[in-house]
């Protein structure tokens, strides 16, 4: 199949998945059993304001007129209008999102720089103490609840060790003292660039616990990915014709072994980005982190549905454009992709 009906094909199916999303989020938030008319006029509100907000958020309408109105302005990119913070929601979230990515990538950074070695490592040295801790972090990683590891992490490193911040993304009195002027919304890169870096130690020092807790997911199936396609690439006669010439046993396993193992591990990156972009919603709150979890929980709480199917909207966008990216990148580099 040619490159271009590859992503043709590729490109429908994701608006398609993309349109079902919006459905499904448009008429979940409309059995929702809330009046979101009265939440939007306030507290007390009598019936002729109510019925004036019905009018203003285009509720009198018929169901099918407000799915065409809903439709009609999600092209244009507008997501509505939150009923609790009374702003488009695209701006809430633009708002809210830096942080959340700060902090997810911090995350990814970290299960990329331990779980590629640890990989490596266990690939190479099957059956070795190595080995078997791998494969205990990677499972451990995986299956448990990361809020609960927050809070595990809190006990350890603030209480009884005092060496992290229990949460925030940074401090109170370092914030007024030592503001950061906004240039990305990414503190750590802010901080650097403006050269503040007492703020950059205290955004640092805040970030590292929360991070390492983003990090647990992504590291068990990085490592378990890693050592399960190295362990078939160090069987094949490229790899045994390298070590017959003597080149060092890291040079292959690192330099032609690791190379040939990236493709899926690729991929697992990036969908696990998008799936801690959600998980990070309770890791956030349990850290108050000001980041899209805590903008989301508080909409929850609040039945903001325009939020909440904003919200909803925008990961889905997330997931379908990475693992687009991630189709095209395979079939570029790798032809038999496109028969799939």
């Amino acid at each position: 199949m040619k490159l271009r009906y590859f992503i043709i094909r590729r490109v429908s199916l994701s608006i398609i998945v993309l349109f079902g999303v919006c459905v499904i989020t448009f008429f979940i938030a409309r059995v929702i059993p809330a009046n979101p008319a009265a939440m939007w006029v306030g507290t007390h509100p009598t019936q002729e304001q109510i019925e004036r907000a019905k009018r203003e958020l285009g509720l009198d309408q018929p169901l099918h007129i407000q799915f065409l109105i809903y439709m009609n302005k999600l092209l244009h990119g507008d997501l509505g209008i939150s009923i609790r913070t009374h702003r488009p929601v695209i701006e809430d979230i633009l708002s809210y999102l830096p942080a959340s990515l700060e902090l997810v990538g911090t995350g990814m950074i970290i299960a990329v720089i331990i779980g590629i070695p640890l990989g490596v490592e266990s690939a190479t040295k099957k059956d070795s103490w190595i080995d078997h801790v791998s494969r205990l972090l990677s499972i451990g990683g995986v299956s448990i609840f990361t809020p609960w590891l927050g809070m595990m992490g809190q006990l350890l490193f603030f209480k009884w060790l005092g060496l992290l911040p229990v949460g925030d993304r940074i401090s109170t009195i370092i914030s007024i003292q030592y503001p950061i002027q906004k240039i990305t919304g990414f503190y750590l890169i802010d901080s650097i660039l403006s050269g503040n870096f007492v703020a950059f130690q205290d955004a640092l020092a805040h970030i590292i616990l929360p991070a390492l807790v983003v990090a647990a997911y992504p590291l068990g199936l990085v490592t378990r990915m890693i050592r399960s396609t190295m362990a078939d690439v160090l069987e094949e006669d490229f790899i045994r014709t390298a070590k017959a010439y003597g080149i060092p046993g890291r040079i292959v396993a690192y330099r032609y072994a690791l190379k040939n193992s990236l493709g899926p591990t690729i991929t697992v990156l990036a969908l696990s980005f998008a799936y801690s972009l959600v998980e990070t919603f309770l890791i956030e709150m349990v850290f108050n982190w000001p980041g899209l979890g805590r903008y989301t929980a508080f909409s929850i709480i609040s039945l903001d549905y325009p939020a909440i199917m904003g919200i909803a909207i925008f990961i889905a966008l997330v997931y379908i454009l990475l693992n687009l990216a991630v189709d095209l990148l395979q079939a570029v580099i790798d032809p038999r992709v496109r028969l799939g």
